[in-house]
């Protein structure tokens, strides 16, 4: 093979990319291309030469001379022997039709710098549209009266400002949007655009290329190239995935299957951006996801295994809800209704859509939660074991569901344990026991692959033989050659994955929108609980009776305390009970909804305030209930500071309200709903044991302190003072139940601070359960 010596130095630096990479070729050498495994740029095609072609700068341009191959080289179509290619020329070896094909790219003014290789992604493969760089102010945003109009409900009205400067260079500016904008994947406010930056706003992109302004469109039809994904415990001596790396093309959708503990659920968190790889990159369409995760989470749907909507309400209403939560503000109830109605549609749920979700089926309920994700028209849709708990004819239907919306222009990847359905599926990658891939291809040639006939079979084997080389029987493979070396698209990137160093998602609504969605949301599905509605009813009415029963008409030394006692009681069982289920069984919607910009603290605050109101009204219940006409003995009838039954009905009221608030914190500690109800029964005994009324507590050592924890020995002491108990029980000595101003005042204080206390410790508990990048 001869070389010609190069002489134009002055050559543009060119990018030539392959389907299996990308090599920069600068002017000062050759550039051979042929199956020889040491050419520059080598094509695993039996129709290329061994030394096919040579690519080489000559007088300041670039030139592709054939060197003598078998079936040819071809530029744009024509084959040639010797001939100029330039940046944008479409080069064929082999074959002038599907022989294997190279792009020659300018980057620093074709493509946007940013994506690894344009040509081989869906959304940067060719301009949506193509318009002069602006000479003044341009706005862009989702209302007609915008100079560039985007329509997506992502987008706010008046969203961002391209100016111009009249020195020639570009700002980009944001006008307070809700969702953002982004320029090479970083939130941005003010920031310099230069040539191949790529400013992100909904799901669109735009780049100054040349004397041009292109916007870039993301439809749906994306890949995605997962390289070398590595995730580690216990400071790396566990490993939960092991260099996983494979390509997904556009429109395809992927099963995940493995035995339990082969990192299924770890890949899911890696790919999503929820828990970071330690090493390894996911590119998004040409796009490091970890490093623009900021703008990219916006275009990844994820249905987790449990509904992630609320059973009570019906499936029209749950999904404007949604809507109200996911789209910014000054969305128009009407645009977000047609949303609505479309993705509704979409999905096959006309006649459900006024059906409470509770009275749905198993395939029914998880076509809602899907339905909820396509909201807001992600690329990229995740589900982790849709098929969960269903029989198969629903295994199936909502297969052939996610068949429809991969066809329909999406990326979908599903983790399931069923192998029913695998069939619909484009490519299914097996993982075995410590997170190594030990097949990845079309599911029809996974048990022949193994050498089995039944998955169970594989299933057993893989728990068997755990000496067995899974991962490197599968690299020796010509599947790993097909459909993952020569199926890659983009170029690999062997540096380790960042941390991903990104703050919460922007939130669609300001903190009091939020809140007055989630508080109409959460009072709706409240109301639509017969069962919760019918014991919030009764209960204070039962407690209220007992008491009065035990009152007997009028205070003594012997009914005032099992009264007051009865009355701590009902209010603390009325206020955990309301409380003690609703973080933990919310617990999948709230790590989602907090994935997609919902604020931590408006959504503590709406479970307060519909909760806060419930509990008070039931306690103002109890207490007329249990003394309205009750003599209650006070001398002169006079309270401490108001008249007694209002001290004593604030009392009980303040009591269930911080009882409730100690419910928040139970459930939001505990990890299964079931636990909740012992630690209720305990929390109500604790209560009876030292509010005091049973035993001395004032000077008993550690007991004493432990019981200022105690809402119930405030909440007593404060209606002991009201009646002036000492006066009833002269044996009831305890400081904390004078009849006094500063007592009573100090009494109904500490439960105030014991609330606070609570709910500064719900929402760190909150924090907890959150997607890792969530956690700042």
């Amino acid at each position: 093979m001869t070389q010609r010596p190069v002489d134009a130095p002055t050559a543009p630096v060119l990018v030539l990319e392959t389907e299996t990479g990308s090599t920069v070729m600068s002017p000062g050498r050759a550039y051979h291309v042929g199956r020889d495994p040491s050419s520059d740029i080598v094509l695993d095609d039996l129709r290329v030469s061994w030394h096919h072609a040579v690519l080489r700068a000559e007088d300041g341009h670039w030139v592709i001379e054939d060197e003598n191959s078998t079936n040819g080289t071809f530029a744009d179509g024509h084959r040639m022997r010797e001939g100029r290619v330039r940046a944008g020329t479409v080069i064929r070896f082999g074959n002038a039709s599907d022989g294997p094909r190279a792009v020659l790219v300018d980057r620093t003014t074709e493509r946007p710098s940013y994506v690894s290789l344009p040509a081989a992604t869906g959304t940067f493969r060719n301009p949506t549209a193509v318009r002069p760089l602006p000479s003044r102010t341009v706005r862009i945003g989702r209302g007609a009266d915008n100079d560039m109009v985007i329509d997506d409900l992502v987008v706010s009205r008046r969203h961002a400002e391209l100016r111009a400067h009249p020195d020639g260079t570009y700002e980009i500016v944001d006008l307070d949007s809700h969702n953002g904008t982004f320029l090479n994947g970083r939130p941005v406010t003010r920031a310099p655009v230069t040539p191949g930056d790529i400013v992100g706003i909904g799901h669109s992109a735009f780049c100054l290329v040349g004397d041009e302004l292109q916007e870039y469109v993301d439809t749906g039809e994306v890949s995605l190239d997962v390289q070398d994904l590595t995730v580690e415990v216990d400071r790396g001596r566990k490993t939960l995935l092991d260099q996983v790396s494979f390509p997904v093309g556009e429109k395809c959708l992927l099963a995940v299957v493995g035995p339990s503990g082969a990192g299924k659920s770890t890949l899911l968190n890696a790919l999503t951006g929820q828990r970071p790889a330690d090493r390894g990159t996911v590119l998004y369409d040409g796009r490091d996801l970890y490093r623009d995760y900021a703008e990219l989470r916006q275009r990844i749907g994820l249905v987790p295994q449990d509904d992630i909507l609320h059973a009570q309400l019906t499936v029209r209403r749950a999904l404007t809800y949604a809507a109200e939560l996911r789209f910014p503000q000054d969305t128009a109830k009407e645009e977000r209704l047609a949303r609505v109605d479309e993705v509704i549609r979409e999905l096959g749920l006309e006649q459900r859509a006024g059906q409470p979700i509770h009275s749905l089926s198993g395939g029914q309920r998880k076509r809602v939660s899907v339905a909820l994700e396509l909201l807001t028209k992600p690329s990229l849709l995740f589900l982790d074991e849709p098929t969960s708990g269903l029989d198969p004819g629903m295994d199936r239907s909502v297969m052939h569901m996610l068949r429809g919306l991969a066809d329909d222009g999406r990326t979908v990847i599903v983790v399931t344990h069923s192998v029913l359905s695998l069939d619909v599926c484009d490519r299914l990658l097996v993982l075995a026991p410590g997170g190594k891939i030990a097949y990845y291809g079309p599911p029809d040639d996974t048990l022949p692959f193994f050498g089995f006939e039944q998955w169970p079979e594989a299933f057993e084997a893989f728990e068997r033989d755990r000496d067995r080389d899974w991962a490197g029987e599968y690299r020796d493979s010509p599947f790993h050659r097909q459909y993952i070396v020569n199926s890659s698209a983009q170029p690999h990137l062997p540096a380790p994955a960042p941390a991903v160093a990104v703050g919460p998602p922007p939130k669609a609504q300001s903190w009091g929108a939020q809140l007055g969605t989630l508080v109409r949301r959460y009072a709706a599905a409240l109301g639509a609980d017969r069962t919760f509605l019918v014991i919030m009813v009764a209960l204070p009415f039962v407690m209220g009776a007992m008491a009065r029963a035990l009152a007997k008409g009028s205070f003594t030394q012997e009914t005032a305390l099992n009264a007051l006692l009865i009355l701590c009681v009902g209010a603390v069982l009325t206020g955990a009970a309301n409380a003690v289920r609703e973080l933990v069984k919310e617990r999948v919607i709230y790590q989602r909804e907090r994935a997609v910009g919902l604020s931590r603290s408006a959504y503590l605050m709406s479970k307060v305030v519909v909760l806060g109101t419930v509990t008070v009204l039931q306690a103002v219940v109890l207490t007329l209930v249990a003394l309205l006409g009750v003599d209650l003995n006070v001398p002169g009838g006079k309270g401490v500071l108001m008249p007694p039954l209002v001290e004593i009905t604030l009392a009980v009221a303040l009591l269930a309200f911080t009882a409730m608030m100690f419910g928040l914190v139970v459930s939001a500690l505990v990890r299964k709903e079931e636990v909740t109800m012992p630690l209720l029964v305990l929390l109500a005994i604790v209560q009876v044991v030292f509010c005091g009324a049973l035993l001395t507590l004032d000077g008993v050592a550690v007991l004493n302190q432990l019981s200022w924890l105690v809402p119930s020995r405030w909440a007593f002491g404060a209606m002991a003072g009201t009646i002036d108990l000492v006066r009833l029980a002269p044996d009831k000595t305890d400081p904390l139940f004078r009849h006094a101003t500063g007592t009573w005042l100090l009494d109904m204080g500490m439960l105030v601070v014991l609330s606070v206390l609570c709910g500064l410790a719900v929402t760190r508990l909150l924090r907890r359960h959150e997607p890792a990048v969530m956690r700042k």
